[in-house]
């Protein structure tokens, strides 16, 4: 299954000049953001003066290390949004052969693409490949992926963007080994993505390549202090996880009242099955909701909590 359109959620300003009304009427249910976002402290007038220095990286750097328990022998990368690092990656292997199981989140293929790499989306093609990509929990269905079930691959990119409500399923365990780049994303849990703040952990020499593509100064310094105090919260971590949890089953029961089917999902978005996704989108969109459709399964929505 090959789709060489980068769809994404949001858009709310396109929907608006199809259906109209004021952007402050939508309700956007398209993408898979927390809508209750970390409640930051205003950034210090320095963090927008000045050039972002080497102390606040580091305490960026070690905050998301202590958070996601990285191990002792990997690296952390900051970014300004895993895309910037989705779209890195593929450069830092001569292009080949890579395995990009669909479907899940297509900027991977398109990155990968872009680069010169031969994509294979089929599960099931034959390898051997020379990388490999999984998304975990997978977008949009939700699918989380075993250790001993990861495609053999040198270089093996595991996208944990959503994976912060379900911390105990993580792989950053994998990180330090050679070829494995595991990425996350702050905008989505934290619900701030207009950040723009991700990470990659890793080996130190596959960080030090990312690094250096990525050039002096990736982050902004209200990003560096936000993403800072934000890692550092567990409390608020902790009551996130229960109100996203909860907020996953209400919506549950409302679809399942009105004849949709759940396929899966996370405590960030669910999957329904529905007897037409954009007949029933472009009724939402009339009351001024947003929701997520898929070219390749009219059967399909996707709605964030």
């Amino acid at each position: 299954m090959s789709r060489n359109v980068r769809d994404h959620g949001g858009g709310i300003d396109a929907a608006r000049r199809i259906h109209g009304g004021a952007r402050a009427e939508w309700l956007d249910l398209s993408t898979g953001i927390n809508p209750c976002p970390y409640p930051f402290r205003p950034p210090s007038p320095e963090a927008w003066t000045a050039l972002p220095d080497r102390d606040a990286e580091a305490a960026l750097n070690a905050s998301a290390r202590r958070h996601w328990s990285v191990p002792a022998d990997a690296e952390v990368v900051a970014a300004p949004g895993a895309s910037a690092l989705i779209a890195r990656l593929p450069g830092l292997a001569p292009p080949g052969r890579v395995l990009v199981p669909s479907p899940t989140y297509n900027e991977h293929a398109a990155a990968f693409r872009q680069a010169g790499w031969d994509v294979a989306e089929d599960p099931s093609h034959p390898g051997p490949f020379d990388a490999a990509v999984v998304v975990h929990p997978n977008n949009p269905d939700g699918r989380l992926w075993e250790a001993a079930a990861l495609p053999p691959a040198p270089f093996l990119v595991i996208d944990e963007s959503f994976c912060d409500v379900r911390p105990e399923a993580s792989l950053v365990a994998l990180s330090s080994r050679p070829g494995v780049v595991v990425l996350k994303s702050f905008g989505k849990f934290w619900g701030l993505a207009g950040l723009r703040l991700g990470f990659a952990i890793c080996a130190p020499d596959t960080a030090r390549r990312l690094a250096d593509a990525l050039g002096p100064w990736p982050v902004a310094g209200p990003a560096l202090e936000i993403g800072t105090a934000a890692l550092s919260d567990r409390p608020w971590a902790k009551a996130t996880r229960r109100a996203l949890a909860d907020g996953a089953r209400r919506l549950d029961a409302l679809m399942a009242a009105a004849g949709a089917a759940l396929v899966g999902g996370t405590d960030l978005f669910r999957l329904y099955r529905v007897r037409d996704a954009e007949e029933m989108a472009v009724a939402l969109a009339r009351h001024r909701i947003l929701v997520r459709t898929f070219p390749y399964d009219r059967g399909l929505v996707r709605l964030g909590l």
